[in-house]
């Protein structure tokens, strides 16, 4: 499944994204897949980096039972997601081999 994101605020301005599954994926070759696993990369790589730093935010991780965790951490955020990306996933599950 394609992902999709949208960045919303909450009533004190604070941003957070929203992702959303699409039906119907298509397989990629050549230069298509070349961007978009550079896509899925910095796609990871920026949910993680606005909560690094002494000014880093909090996200707000809701799982399907409607199970909420906030949290700052790097490890914890990566480890919560559900990833289908392959190289998305390869950035997660390295990640955790730390």
């Amino acid at each position: 499944s394609d992902l999709t994101m949208s960045v919303v605020f909450d009533e004190y301005g604070r941003p957070f994204i929203i992702m959303r599954e699409q039906q119907g994926s298509a397989q990629l070759k050549g230069l298509e897949a070349q961007k978009a696993n550079i896509l899925a990369a910095r796609t990871v790589c920026n949910l993680v980096r606005t909560s690094l730093g002494p000014k880093g935010m909090d996200k707000m991780l809701v799982d399907k039972d409607g199970g909420v965790v906030i949290t700052n951490d790097g490890a914890t955020i990566l480890k919560e997601m559900e990833v289908e990306h392959q190289v998305a996933r390869l950035m997660v599950e390295l990640s955790q081999s730390q």
